[in-house]
């Protein structure tokens, strides 16, 4: 059994349904993209596939093309965001858990998790936990995903202190399978499969990969 997993994660899909922030269109992909994507990754050793943000494109596209191929995948949904346009409603994620999807918390504003204030931990933390737990029908959600990839050692002392089981970032390397911390590849607009396939499964050079570990020990330390 590998001790490695790669974790690869889409955001939108096809042409969004609400305006969309600054820089976010780079992490938008058009449906044949990410259907082409989507067939590359399925084939790798080891994968494991996660949706940020709860577009209502996680629905429509995502989980259809899931289901074709018998895949499963991790949701990490804005609970801020439920029920308005081109977002996910409580329907869609109860939808999403019911076809075996696990759904996971990505905060309430999509704002860094960094630097919070104690009112705030509570909304990004606690509130929007709830407020997904409500939408799934009373399942546990204990995955969380750090919005725009941001973190430091006080809010992992805080996920820790409140029960998250495991934590997601995007810190484009491969993850030990059973650690606690895992880094994502983010899907980006650029992305095919072979550029992805060159970047995810060649393994980086001994400099790019001290950087690497640096970046994620500076991350949790700072």
């Amino acid at each position: 059994m590998t001790s490695h997993v790669l974790n690869i994660c889409f955001h939108g899909i096809g042409e969004p349904g609400r305006e969309l922030e600054p820089g976010e269109d780079r992490y938008w992909v058009t449906h044949d993209q990410f259907l082409a994507i989507l067939d590359e990754v399925a084939a790798w050793p080891a994968v494991r596939i996660s949706f940020d943000d709860g577009n209502d494109s996680d629905l429509r596209i995502g989980l259809p093309a899931l289901r074709d191929r018998n895949l499963t995948a991790d949701f990490f949904v804005l609970a801020g965001r439920l029920g308005e346009p081109g977002s996910l409603d409580a329907d869609g994620v109860r939808e999403l858990r019911r076809n075996g999807m696990t759904i996971g918390t990505h905060g309430l504003a999509h704002r860094s998790w960094r630097g919070m204030d104690r009112a705030t931990v509570q909304d990004e933390l606690v509130v929007a936990r709830d407020r997904l737990v409500a939408a799934t029908g009373g399942a546990p959600v204990d995955l969380a995903a750090c919005p725009l990839g941001r973190y430091d050692r006080r809010l992992l002392a805080q996920l820790r202190h409140l029960g998250y089981t495991r934590v997601f970032t995007s810190d484009r390397r491969a993850a030990h399978a059973a650690a606690w911390l895992q880094p994502r590849f983010s899907v980006r607009r650029a992305d095919t499969p072979a550029s992805l396939r060159a970047e995810v499964l060649t393994r980086p050079g001994p400099l790019r990969r001290g950087r690497l570990a640096a970046t994620g020990i500076a991350k949790r330390l700072r």
